[in-house]
């Protein structure tokens, strides 16, 4: 097993311990990149491990564009979009919006300073996932993030993977407030995927007690 895999497994795994040490007898695996092209840095982002993340970034990782989106430095992103305002509409290079990958991220600024910039809230992955900023901020449980993009034109019906719709991840994953924004903001809440099930079989499923509740109170069935 090469050393750049076991650096990535150690990142992936949250061994915050393992990859600083690592990184003393290598620096130069800040910057690698696994078979797949994705840095640590990215990595880091992608499995939720803020501290190595942040352990990266102070030890001096190298943040192209999209991986300063999805790491929630906008002083980096101001540095890439100042001098070429139309990479605000860019994507990563796995296909992803930029302006999606802050707001999956939780980085409401950022999301905020792409729009500013010329971003459109409602770009689509090209990867074949569907993600757009809305369901990023959804599936993660931004719920402040999810409120501003409803409120500056994200499409809160849009449908991907098979019907899903932001109301339906919301549902599955019992996240009441980020609901009723949507609700309250246009979404069609007896929205069902391509195999017939909605938002309220969805809770009932994954014991969302409080959602199922807010669900039948507005008549849905199963």
């Amino acid at each position: 097993m090469s050393t750049i895999t076991v650096f990535f497994d150690n990142l992936r795994a949250g061994n915050a311990a393992s990859v600083a040490k690592m990184l003393e007898q290598r620096p130069d695996l800040l910057n690698a990149r696994n078979e797949s092209g994705v840095s640590p840095v990215l990595m880091a982002c992608y499995t939720g491990r803020g501290e190595i993340r942040d352990l990266l970034i102070s030890k001096g990782a190298h943040l192209e564009l999209h991986e300063a989106c999805a790491a929630g430095n906008l002083a980096r992103v101001k540095e890439f979009v100042e001098s070429d305002p139309g990479l605000a509409k860019g994507y990563s290079p796995d296909g992803f919006p930029l302006m999606a990958l802050a707001a999956a991220f939780g980085h409401e600024t950022v999301a905020r300073y792409m729009r500013e910039k010329g971003a459109d809230v409602n770009a689509v992955a090209t990867n074949g996932t569907g993600y757009t900023a809305l369901t990023g901020a959804v599936a993660s449980g931004h719920a402040a993030i999810a409120k501003w993009l409803a409120e500056n034109g994200a499409d809160v019906n849009y449908r991907y993977a098979k019907g899903h719709s932001p109301v339906l991840e919301a549902a599955a994953n019992g996240k009441i407030e980020i609901l009723r924004t949507l609700v309250m903001h246009g979404a069609d809440p007896h929205a069902r995927t391509d195999d017939g099930r909605n938002a309220l079989a969805f809770a009932q499923e994954h014991g969302h007690i409080e959602v199922a509740q807010y669900l039948l109170e507005l008549g849905l069935t199963p």
